[in-house]
């Protein structure tokens, strides 16, 4: 096994990669994120390009508010119904 690992860190979407690694399985490469197989590719060359592409798309993100909690009162008054 010859691994490869990259640290690209948190990103700005809240998306955390503690680490890329590219293992060589006989004759092609596996690229892994975070421990977990993501992808199989022939070429050592290509497998390093599919990471930095990764790498530079998540840091690219641009942060993500959460969307504030609702409040507990409706934001509009209900009218009363119209009784005939």
């Amino acid at each position: 096994m010859l691994p490869l690992r990259l640290k690209p860190g948190s990103v700005g979407s809240g998306i955390s990669m503690n680490s890329y690694s590219m293992i060589k399985v006989g004759n092609d490469y596996v690229v892994q994120a975070n421990d977990k197989c993501i992808l199989k590719v022939g070429s050592r060359r290509r497998a390093a390009q599919l990471i930095s592409e990764a790498t530079d798309l998540l840091n690219a993100l641009a942060v993500v508010e959460a969307p504030d909690i609702a409040p507990e009162a409706p934001s509009l008054a209900r009218e009363a119904p119209e009784l005939p």
